[in-house]
């Protein structure tokens, strides 16, 4: 029997597993939340539904269509929800499924991973009340609860005005929303974000939308820090020669996304430099064949595309997987999006990273919560110790040992590591993953340990 293995159960890893239930299979589709969805579709329990314009907006429709086929499907699915891939050895998962270790077997096996906050930190960002924008939208829509009742967004990219408008929608009082994107960006982006202009038009209501609302919307800002006691109380920024604080609760921020790549690096995927994405992406056809026979690749983990492009790509990778075990689909293939790209270049225009974070960013910073590292000492890695390459710096400080295996920290070591050396970017290289990529209980690495050798008896204490 063959065994076809999808983690992911967003977007892209639904419509692969459509595919691949058409052509006769039964795939295990691994998750780690609860119900179907991913993130942009996450569901609440079911305790807590909510009307999907409530929770999904413009993508409502799309969102309740997933949900229907879904419905259909799940019958000829082996779904494995609150289910953790922790490491992956050739084609030997290994799981952590509802708190119990396990490994699984996969012929084919296809990654659909999604994508993360991409975190550029500020002083005053480890104050309880500051959030990413990602997990201010999880806890709205999968637990219907605001941050706090005055909040501010900061940051840049199309999620922070999308999860301010949630915010305002659901009755929250939106402070401020912060852009860290020049005040030119969205004129310079025009003519890219036409390439898709319904989403353009959506994002140019959400807009709209706040500020009819009366909500202060500020670009071309720099956070200077967040301060507070006990929590988070204000927020400092700066406009231009303006400084200003703004009084809250909370404080939502981030710097648009980043495709989570370390299965796919576990999995032995060959990583290419990516301008677009200012990041190490896995390797990848336009039909989501990675470097790795049997591994395919599609969505937001391979690059940050949006949801539908991430649909299309699932559908695509698993019809290319089917053709790789010589039993292809009989569903049609997905129609060829080739605005997508151009897509992913209007988002760069409209949404630039702060070029000057790195430079501005103070000594006592903290860049690692988990390690407690600062901005200082890893400069001082590199002036002192001479450490010129990303994993070079993390073995002499600890950074992205933590809990989050550098999804936190990684993007931002890699600046600070780039300036300090004075390289472009690409040539620090980047963290290579380690298992388990997210804290495991040492009974499920235990399982995976090789058998300890044999101890004569004449050398035993007993």
């Amino acid at each position: 029997m063959t065994t076809v293995a999808i983690v992911g159960a967003g977007p892209a890893g639904l419509r692969a597993a459509e595919q691949i239930v058409a052509a006769g299979l039964r795939p295990v589709l691994i998750d780690e939340a609860p119900r179907i969805g991913g993130q942009i579709y996450r569901q609440p329990p079911p305790a807590l539904q909510r009307p999907p314009r409530a929770l999904y907006g413009f993508a409502a429709p799309r969102a309740q269509a997933l949900f229907e086929r879904w419905a259909a499907l799940q019958p000829q699915i082996d779904h494995r929800p609150e289910t953790l891939v922790w490491q992956i050895e050739g084609r030997t998962l290994h799981l952590l499924q509802q708190g119990r270790p396990g490994t699984l077997q996969a012929d084919a096996l296809l990654l659909a991973t999604g994508a993360t906050d991409r975190v550029l930190p500020f002083p005053g960002w480890t104050l309880p009340g500051v959030f990413t924008l990602g997990a201010a939208q999880v806890l709205l829509k999968a637990q219907a609860a605001l941050l706090g009742p005055r909040v501010v967004f900061a940051g840049s990219g199309p999620l922070l005005y999308l999860v301010a408008w949630q915010y305002q929608q659901a009755g929250g009082a939106v402070q401020a929303v912060l852009d860290s994107a020049p005040p030119a960006a969205p004129r310079r982006a025009l003519p890219a974000l036409l390439s898709r202009p319904s989403l353009a038009l959506q994002g140019a209501l959400l807009l709209a939308r706040l500020r009819r609302a009366g909500v202060p919307v500020r670009r071309g800002v720099r956070l200077l820090r967040a301060e507070g006691d006990g929590r988070v109380q204000r927020l400092h920024w700066q406009q231009g020669a303006q400084v200003q604080a703004t009084d809250c609760d909370a404080v939502a921020f981030g710097h648009g996304l980043r495709s989570e790549t370390q299965l796919a690096d576990l999995a032995g995927c060959a990583f290419d430099w990516d301008a677009i994405d200012e990041a190490w992406l896995p390797r990848c056809d336009a039909q989501g064949r990675s470097s790795v026979a049997g591994v395919y690749l599609a969505g937001d983990g391979a690059a940050i595309r949006g949801a539908d492009a991430a649909e299309n790509a699932g559908a695509r990778a698993g019809q290319a997987l089917l053709a790789d075990l010589q039993r292809p689909s009989p569903l049609p293939p997905p129609p060829a999006l080739p605005s997508h790209e151009r897509w992913r270049h209007a988002i760069k225009a409209l949404a630039p990273l702060p070029a000057d974070w790195a430079a501005q960013a103070p000594d006592e910073l903290m860049v690692c919560r988990c390690e407690e590292i600062t901005a200082g000492e890893l400069r001082a890695c590199v002036r002192d110790a001479g450490a010129l390459e990303l994993n070079r710096l993390k073995a002499l400080t600890r950074i992205g040992m933590g809990r989050c295996q550098g999804r936190m920290c990684g993007a931002a070591a890699a600046r600070l590591l780039a300036q300090a050396a004075n390289v472009p970017l690409a040539e620090v290289g980047r963290l290579r993953s380690q298992p388990p990529v997210k804290p495991v209980p040492i009974a499920a690495l235990a399982l995976t340990a090789p058998p300890a050798a044999a101890v004569p008896a004449e050398e035993r204490d007993d």
